[in-house]
């Protein structure tokens, strides 16, 4: 008499994970990203606690100018042509630099959005009328578009970030559209569209939440475009000399960068660990929201 089915085996459990333990689940599995996040949060935490503890103001002559790093307890990274201590300016241009980053990149997710969610949502005329401008700011010379609208009005602050935003939206506006226009005829929108949903609510709490993965990868690589654009226009003394950044540190000992290198190599080694950091969690953003990775 043949054995029946072991009775006393106990069915396998299969784990389901939410979306958010699942995405951190493939982040973590990059070493690299894991990487970037670190240094991206001592970055930032750096720029929020260091001012205060340090107490250094980053325009006040603190010293003999051209001091060299590590040569003066007072001045661990050294002092610029003026005297002003290095390190003061790193922690506090570091704020500047990292706002701009995040303000533009608000700004050309904004832009970008928009006009690609109406452009590939809409169709027609619409799309077409659309896509004609932003290949029209595509082809604009991006930093001399900048730089004439930084001209045209005060160099401050907020010009800068208006600049840097209003020439930066062309690539996440032909990403959303296309977006857009691949999930606009899927079943779910055209059944809440049965329902009676309007084009906003469609846009917004049905196709947009679908959307974003690939949105939040590319604003995350914006963040660092941003911070090379103010680098860039603060080179070009295109800045607000009032407010402390990494770029104008290097703009403004540029012309002294043989006898105070550290000036210029300091906040240029800075900028590009920041920037590093942001693409770095980006690719792990990227692999954590692709769902093909979530079924290996």
């Amino acid at each position: 008499m043949s054995a029946g089915p072991d009775a006393s085996a106990a069915p396998v459990a299969v784990q389901v994970l939410s979306p958010g333990r699942e995405a951190w689940r493939v982040f973590r599995r990059n070493r690299a990203a894991l990487l970037g996040m670190v240094l991206l949060g001592c970055i930032m935490l750096m720029m929020v606690i260091g001012p205060g503890a340090y107490g250094v103001e980053p325009f006040d002559i603190a010293g003999a100018p051209f001091t060299e790093p590590f040569t003066d307890r007072r001045y661990w990274l050294g002092t610029d042509y003026l005297g002003r201590d290095i390190l003061a300016g790193m922690l506090v241009g570091g704020r500047a630099t990292i706002l701009v980053g995040l303000a533009a990149a608000s700004i050309t997710i904004s832009i970008g959005v928009t006009v690609g969610a109406l452009a590939g949502y809409f169709g027609g005329w619409i799309d077409t009328a659309l896509s004609r401008l932003t290949e029209l700011f595509q082809v604009l010379p991006a930093l001399l578009f900048a730089m004439v609208l930084v001209t045209l009005f005060q160099p401050s602050l907020g010009v800068v970030i208006l600049a840097i935003g209003m020439v930066s939206w062309t690539g996440t506006a032909r990403l959303a559209r296309a977006e857009f226009m691949r999930l606009r005829h899927l079943e779910y929108v055209s059944a809440a569209r049965a329902m009676g949903a309007r084009h906003l609510r469609l846009m917004l709490r049905e196709i947009l939440p679908n959307a974003l993965p690939p949105l939040i990868v590319s604003a995350t690589l914006i963040i660092g475009v941003a911070i090379l654009f103010e680098a860039g226009l603060s080179f070009l003394g295109l800045s607000d000399p009032n407010v402390m950044s990494w770029g104008l540190m290097i703009g403004s000992n540029r012309r002294n960068i043989l006898e105070c290198w550290w000036a210029v190599s300091l906040p240029g080694a800075a900028i590009f660990v920041t920037v590093l950091s942001v693409s770095l969690v980006g690719d792990g953003l990227n692999d954590a929201l692709n769902p093909k990775l979530h079924l290996r």
